[in-house]
């Protein structure tokens, strides 16, 4: 409301209140804390003058002219009542409306320049007379309703002015103070008439439909409202006793105050609880929409660790927790060299950013080991979800809330579990996925692993996105071929090998046996492995790439030695190569050497399994038939069309070694590998197939020292593979000496430990010719020279 400019104006004493309006005609008592209220109160009392009650319309600051309502009320200080301290309690009478023109504080109390603002009357003798009889009316009608709608009654009932009525009403209804304010301010007698009467037929409308509800209430009483009686006498009793008495409903409105999250989320939530209010307790319904608004609360939508990015400390935990792996290292290194360059860590995420990474290996080589140490040395939170034998896109996206035992996907529960929205997230087995008719799984971790969408990942059971671009993932996979495109698209693959028998050693002496006798309950004066043992369990009882089985024989040595110690057999044991069978019994394995002599149709070939490197040695017969092949040792597809063309191949190169042209239509050709009961696929094993028929044809005996590895085309190329390390590593335990390996593997030969290469010959080819050349015993005579 503007300010009216100076009439007749006097300059008195004032108090400013807060959410406090004084009427004309009533007697209020309000309580005075500030020093200079005090003194505007006894300054106006000791004079004799009017005290001015002014109403702020902002808290807080100091009061100006700009920061309290242009109209206040004069008023009369009947009694002013001193309290402990500096406090006064003051009784006033409300005397008249006034202008505020001028607001100063002088002399350490405030004074107000007023003047009386005088009523417009737009109202002739019969109106006021009928405006009367209606407000009369109304509280008559609002009586009806109890105790304190009499009292009402009995204030208004023989007052007969038309604007002291309507102040005195307003003065006692139970409504807001900016009511009174608003009929304060306005002006003419019919504006505040139609302003009090609509307040007064509203509360009689409310006041009706609570009857009415609560009429409806009382007749629909079950045994869930009877519960919730006796919960609120509960209440009661408790709060008699001094117990705590939050209801289900204040403490998730509590928890969501302090919660971190955006405005949706928290609309959204309170949108709950307010449902959640209004639903019968007790219910399935009820307890469904517990569940959710709990799932909610304890998701942590904006809340995020504190996370440090010193590389050298990265460095130190990824060399204590991993013997080796000097070039696994060196690429999570550079990966987390290039989060920190590009400000990744807490900050927004750039969209064509690759922030997750798949570690492929077998099994026990550290894949897991290596996540956790990651998220230990960024002070990330460490959530593992294992995806293993995952099928349905649920387990992913979520339930509906529509189901009965609906819940959130693994993603929402994990980062749920780690309490923070920047986890280090692990995808443990991403390559054992499979899909039904419930959903592709693969399909569905595209969301989650795109740079792109996965900052709005909705979860089917939250029904708010999800933002998880401040997520590190690392997945973990034994079989990358098992993993589809797009998914591996999505994915910046890092390779880990299998470990060499010296890094086993290592890691074996540095950590596994630390770590088991710990967790015997031993200490190491109890327990001694000499280096010479534990070399035995590796070569002896031990087959694999990992050192799983390795920890696992070690923990049967701290076993038996707990065992012993506490039934008082010893006090201590020393375990050597002598006594371990004591320990673990029989040796498991025996090192399968090369023959002693070359033989016909019989080659040892290398082969790549998700558990490591294995031999396969490759036989092939010939027999009287009709020119048939025949393939048994459960072979697949891939493997079986290698051998076909292998047969092709040796066909056109027969004659060059002495075969007569018409041998293929008079003999039936048998390949067999070992091992029948084991699926066996892949087109590595061409050049050993090959080579295998050849001398079984030609009778051309094999070298027993030598294994080889390619992929065999019907034009004799020998084209690249995979997995070398681990067949180097199989070849080198089989004790081969010359390994023929196609000539596109050049590279990988070079970055082979020379602990791998040590003591072997590694032969380059490119065709089959050479690797003939290599592998077969020949003689001037075996070969037909042509004209």
């Amino acid at each position: 409301m503007p300010r009216k400019t100076k009439a007749k104006s006097d300059t008195v004493p004032a108090v400013i209140l807060s959410e406090i309006a004084l009427m004309p005609g009533t007697i209020m008592h309000f309580d005075l804390r500030q020093t200079y209220s005090v003194l505007s109160a006894n300054k106006a009392l000791e004079e004799g003058q009017q005290l001015v009650v002014v109403t702020r319309t902002q808290d807080d600051g100091e009061a100006s002219l700009e920061r309290v309502y242009p109209v206040g009320c004069s008023a009369k200080i009947r009694q002013i009542v001193r309290l402990p301290g500096e406090a006064s309690r003051v009784l006033v009478e409300g005397m008249h409306r006034v202008y505020i023109h001028e607001l100063s504080r002088d002399g350490g109390y405030y004074e107000a320049m007023v003047s009386k603002r005088e009523t417009v009357w737009d109202m002739d003798a019969n109106e006021i007379e009928a405006a009367v009889r209606i407000l009369k009316d109304l509280m008559k009608k609002k009586s009806e309703d109890g105790k304190r709608g009499n009292m009402d009654l009995a204030r208004v009932s023989k007052i007969g002015e038309l604007e002291k009525l309507m102040d005195t009403i307003i003065a006692h209804m139970p409504v807001s103070y900016q009511y009174r304010l608003k009929l304060l301010q306005l002006e003419k007698i019919s504006e505040r008439f139609e302003f009090l009467s609509s307040i007064i037929a509203t509360e009689n409308e409310v006041e009706q439909i609570r009857k009415e509800l609560s009429a409806k209430v009382k007749q629909q009483l079950d045994d869930n409202q009877k519960n919730y009686v006796l919960r609120e006498q509960m209440k009661a009793i408790r709060k008699e006793l001094d117990e705590d008495v939050l209801s289900e409903a204040e403490e998730f409105e509590e928890r969501l105050e302090g919660l971190q999250a955006c405005t949706e989320v928290k609309k959204k939530i309170a949108k709950e609880i307010a449902r959640f209010k209004s639903g019968a307790t007790g219910s399935s319904e009820s307890a469904m929409e517990r569940t959710y608004i709990e799932t909610l609360l304890d998701m942590p939508w904006d809340k995020c660790s504190m996370e440090q990015m010193d590389l050298s400390y990265a460095k130190q935990i990824l060399d204590d927790d991993h013997y080796g792996m000097e070039k696994v290292k060196e690429r999570i290194l550079e990966f987390l060299a290039v989060l920190a360059m590009r400000g990744r860590m807490g900050e927004e995420l750039p969209k064509d950013s690759a922030s997750i990474i798949c570690l492929v290996g077998p099994p026990g080589t550290g894949k897991t080991s290596i996540a956790k140490s990651v998220a230990k040395a960024l002070n990330r939170e460490y959530v593992r979800i294992c995806l293993g034998g995952v099928r349905d896109e649920a387990e992913i996206r979520g339930h509906r809330r529509t189901y009965i035992g609906a819940m959130p996907g693994r993603i929402a529960a994990g980062i749920r579990q780690a309490g923070v929205s920047n986890p280090l997230m692990l995808l443990d087995e991403i390559d054992k996925m499979s899909s039904d008719h419930k959903g592709d799984t693969a399909s569905a971790m595209l969301e989650v692993l795109d740079g792109e969408q996965n900052r709005h990942f909705r979860d089917h059971y939250l029904e708010i996105a999800i933002d998880l671009s401040k997520v590190l993932f690392i997945a973990t996979a034994n079989d990358i071929s098992q993993i589809s495109m797009p998914l591996r698209d999505r994915m910046e693959i890092i390779e880990l090998s299998s470990y060499t028998e010296v890094e086993k050693f290592h890691i074996a002496k540095e950590h596994l046996v630390k770590k088991q006798i710990l967790q015997s309950g031993l200490t190491e004066k109890q327990l001694v492995m000499t280096d010479k043992a534990i070399e035995q369990v590796i070569s002896g009882y031990t087959r694999e790439a990992g050192v799983r089985e390795l920890e696992r024989q070690i923990g049967t040595i701290c076993r038996k030695t707990a065992l012993a110690i506490v039934t008082g057999e010893t006090l201590k044991e020393k375990v050597t190569r002598s006594n371990l069978h004591d320990f673990l019994g029989k040796e498991r394995y025996i090192d399968e050497k090369a023959g002693a002599k070359p033989q016909i149709g019989t080659v040892r070939g290398l082969a790549w399994t998700s558990v490591g490197g294995d031999t396969l040695e490759i036989e092939a017969l010939v027999m009287p038939g009709k020119g048939e092949l025949k393939l048994t040792g459960k072979l697949g597809d891939v493997m079986k069309e290698s051998a076909m063309t292998a047969l092709s191949l040796v066909r056109s190169l027969a004659p060059a070694y002495g075969a007569e042209p018409d041998y293929f239509a008079q003999h039936d050709v048998h390949v067999h590998v070992p091992e029948g009961a084991v699926p066996k696929d892949g087109p590595s094993a061409g050049i050993t197939i090959a080579t295998a028929i050849l001398s079984a044809v030609t009778g051309i005996p094999v070298r027993h020292d030598v294994a080889m590895t390619g992929e065999i085309t019907l034009r004799g190329r020998v084209l690249a593979i995979g997995g070398l390390k681990e067949k180097v590593l199989a070849a080198k335990k089989y004790g081969v000496k010359t390994v023929i390996v196609p000539i596109d593997n050049q590279k990988d030969i070079a970055e082979l430990e020379e602990e791998i290469k040590c003591g072997l010959k590694f032969e380059t080819v490119s065709k089959i010719q050479d690797v003939l050349n290599i592998a077969l015993v020949l003689k001037e005579t075996n070969v037909r020279k042509k004209s």
